[in-house]
């Protein structure tokens, strides 16, 4: 969430980047709270030293009648005080949670995705001298898909992949965990970019799928619940992304600055209901309540955090690029960011089998919008304390990387060429 302090200065400014992002609050009556808080806080603290006073008054000997009637009235208004102040910070704190982060300045500003604006285009599609198949087509043909006999053990949007696809996914986890986990990489990556960032390598991780209540509104991506999986009796939610168990793992800790910037990869079998999109994307694996994802985490000190996410934008285009895919780049905009995110980029990957982009990456900045709830601070070479900066990318979301392969490596004899950055990971062999 945003500082109180940054709200109170820029009041007009906040309440403009609400509605530019969509969302209908109000930070006057936010500021009418926080007022109200700090005057009962203040009326809270008076009445504490007075108890106090009193107390020391009544201490050794008879007590006199007149403080022991203090200390009562005393002891009622505060109690009074107290309640009062408990309610009015469960409001301020519901407005606070409610403000949404502030847009990075070259954010376009848009009342909608149909807004957001094509950066860059990278590629040629591919044209075919046959019909081409959709992935859908190709898998089933292929004996590497059954969605049938998983909506009879789960229901739909499940399936079983199998055989080569499954061979595939593994290949392209390993490619980008090696390809993370090399500082020379990072470096090639970060100077083709032009950014002056550190080599750091990515630390791969294996992280819980399960995450608490708390900590996933703290991360602030709980919302909307009615997309989320709740094991009800344990208090804790299925993750819908890796990056929401990893941006909460350092929650109330210090991190030494030395140790920054920290990286992660995460791979994680990931959850969503997909409210909302009944009869949407049925056929194939593009849209799924249970999908595997390669996500990247890091935390920063605040003046790193945009090229880290320039980095990581990098990062999501030389892998698109390593694997031969056509694809744009889209700088969203104002109202598609989300709310904890100060800037977000996409990457769509083309689909032949749909003859269209459709989104395979997205790259988000939150500045110390997650860190501030999760308490997780940096301590400066000075000893000074601040909050630390978040920001979370896909590497691969490995559903959709797998059907812009098939589809944009598809052959006229039902077989699938094979990137060449993961032939060495699959034996050696060219096409599925």
């Amino acid at each position: 969430m945003l500082d109180i302090r940054y709200i109170r200065e820029n009041a007009d400014a906040v309440q403009e980047n609400a509605a530019r992002k969509g969302y209908d609050i109000s930070i006057a009556d936010l500021l009418a709270q926080d007022d109200t808080r700090r005057q009962l806080l203040t009326r809270v603290d008076e009445l504490r030293e007075r108890r106090n006073n009193n107390a020391a008054k009544m201490k050794g000997g008879k007590p006199e009648p007149a403080a022991i009637e203090d200390g009562k009235q005393i002891k009622a208004e505060l109690s009074a005080v107290e309640i009062e102040l408990n309610n009015i910070e469960k409001t301020y704190t519901d407005l606070l949670k409610a403000v949404p982060n502030m847009a990075a300045a070259d954010v376009p500003v848009g009342a909608s995705e149909d807004e957001n604006v094509v950066a860059k285009i990278v590629g040629t599609t591919p044209s075919f001298d046959f019909e081409i198949k959709n992935h859908a087509q190709i898998a089933e043909q292929r004996g590497w898909l059954d969605k049938e006999r998983a909506a009879k053990v789960a229901g739909s949007r499940f399936a079983y992949l199998k055989g080569e696809l499954v061979r595939l996914q593994f290949a392209i986890v390993q490619y980008v965990f090696d390809t993370l986990s090399d500082p020379a990489k990072i470096a090639e990556i970060a100077q083709k970019a032009g950014l002056d960032v550190p080599d750091k390598a990515f630390t791969p991780i294996l992280p819980p799928y399960m995450i608490r209540t708390e900590l996933f509104d703290a991360m602030d991506r709980l919302e909307p619940r009615d997309d989320r999986y709740k094991l009800e009796l344990d208090e804790l939610w299925l993750q819908g992304s890796a990056e929401h168990v990893m941006g909460s793992m350092h929650a109330n800790e210090i991190i030494d600055q030395s140790e920054l910037p920290l990286r992660y990869v995460g791979y994680a079998t990931s959850f969503r209901r997909e409210a909302g999109t009944y009869g949407k994307d049925m056929e194939g694996i593009l849209r799924m309540h249970q999908f595997d994802k390669l996500e990247m985490e890091s935390f920063t000190t605040p003046e790193a955090g945009m090229n880290e996410h320039l980095l990581m934008v990098a990062i999501q285009e030389y892998l698109l690029s390593s694997l031969g895919l056509p694809y744009r780049v889209i700088q969203k905009c104002t109202a598609d960011i989300g709310k904890p995110n100060a800037r977000g980029i996409d990457m769509d990957a083309w689909l032949p089998g749909q003859n269209q982009y459709r989104e395979t990456h997205t790259a988000d900045y939150m500045t110390d919008y997650q860190t501030r709830r999760l308490n997780t601070r940096l301590r400066r070479e000075d000893g000074s304390l601040e909050l630390a900066h978040t920001n979370d990318a896909t590497a691969f979301a490995l559903g959709r990387a797998m059907i812009a392969i098939i589809e944009n490596g598809q052959q006229a004899d039902g077989t699938v060429r094979i990137p060449e950055a993961l032939q060495s990971y699959l034996g050696g062999k060219t096409v599925l």
